[in-house]
């Protein structure tokens, strides 16, 4: 289990203390140090709303509904990814809210 975490984002935060809370064992994966992990570059880029629209950039072209497209720009651009995210086992959540990264612990 990965969790996509960014320390500087108060859901991001929030979820890694549910999981705490509830002992569950994850990776605390800082995607803005270490871009996306090779591992989950096509099962990110097909989760619908996977980038943060408000922060592209004009100027830069990305066809959201093409998933080749979408792996492109968040592997140069991890930064624009939604926060937090939880991946397991081929599955991936957006924990907004952060409580809804707990449907994949079920």
């Amino acid at each position: 289990m990965r969790l996509y975490h960014n320390p500087r984002c108060s859901k991001s935060r929030e979820a890694r203390k549910l999981l705490d809370e509830r002992g569950v064992d994850f990776e605390e994966y800082r995607y803005l140090e270490q871009g996306i992990h090779p591992d989950d570059v096509s099962l990110l880029s097909n989760i619908e709303g996977i980038i943060r629209v408000a922060d592209l950039d004009s100027k830069e072209e990305v066809d959201l509904d093409d998933p080749n497209s979408v792996s492109e720009y968040i592997l140069a651009n991890p930064q624009v990814l939604q926060r937090p995210i939880l991946v397991s086992n081929g599955v991936g959540v957006i924990g907004r809210p952060p409580e809804k990264i707990l449907t994949l612990l079920l």
